[in-house]
């Protein structure tokens, strides 16, 4: 995984959710404003202290936490 060092945790900014660069901008707001069909433009007009990499990582971010991850089977658990 690249280096996401634009996303940031902090107990004392809004619960210590993933945010932007310590900002009260959750990944989840700007992955949540793309998935509506907003473009990067209209997210920066939305949000002007954001800046276009700020979305990039956040969208990184939330594609790395939706991984899946196979876990293989016992022969125990096949059978059963």
């Amino acid at each position: 995984m690249q280096n996401l060092n634009r996303i940031t945790f902090d107990p004392q900014i809004m619960g210590g959710k993933a945010c932007i660069r310590g900002m009260r901008v959750t990944v989840s707001t700007v992955v949540g404003l793309v998935a509506s069909g907003y473009s990067n433009t209209d997210i920066l007009k939305a949000y002007p202290y954001l800046e276009e990499e700020d979305i990039y990582q956040a969208l990184s971010y939330a594609a790395w936490r939706v991984q899946e991850v196979e876990v293989p089977l016992t022969a125990n658990e096949i059978s059963d």
